[in-house]
């Protein structure tokens, strides 16, 4: 990775972080339904299609840069909301900043749990993120009955 790949994620993210800051109450809105979105007065073609782009952006740039890491999208979120609650404008950051924080601490593990060789970060991120994503599945089950 060279400085200038170092450079456009960070400008990439901080972007997309702020954007999604700004977009907070249609966020809280969509929390309960595009229908009731709509009667708050959020435009939710526009908004959806923003977001959409928005993480398109951000996504194809990171996957670019530092290759596929599974399960950090779907699964810090989850552990951000347990953690800080449903509210968008808290979400958000925290989100970002449990996710940089996992995977600062999963390269670390990846370089140093097998001697002399470095595991695909990959690895370490599905040994977590596989059984949590699972929890996740089941309490929503038991929820949703």
């Amino acid at each position: 990775m060279r400085w200038t790949d170092v450079a456009l994620a960070v400008t990439v993210a901080t972007i997309g972080v702020l954007a999604c800051r700004a977009q907070v109450r249609a966020l809280d809105a969509f929390t309960f339904g595009a229908v009731l979105a709509v009667t708050m007065g959020i435009p939710v073609r526009r908004t959806q299609a923003l977001l959409i782009a928005l993480v398109t952006m951000m996504t194809a740039t990171m996957v670019s840069i530092v290759g596929a890491i599974g399960f950090v999208g779907l699964v810090i979120p989850h552990a951000a909301r347990f953690l800080v609650g449903v509210r968008h404008a808290r979400l958000v950051p925290a989100s970002a900043l449990i996710g940089a924080v996992f995977l600062v601490l999963a390269d670390v593990v990846s370089r140093v749990i097998v001697p002399n060789q470095v595991l695909p970060i990959g690895v370490i991120t599905a040994l977590v993120g596989a059984p949590g994503f699972a929890l996740i599945l089941i309490r929503n089950r038991r929820i949703s009955r």
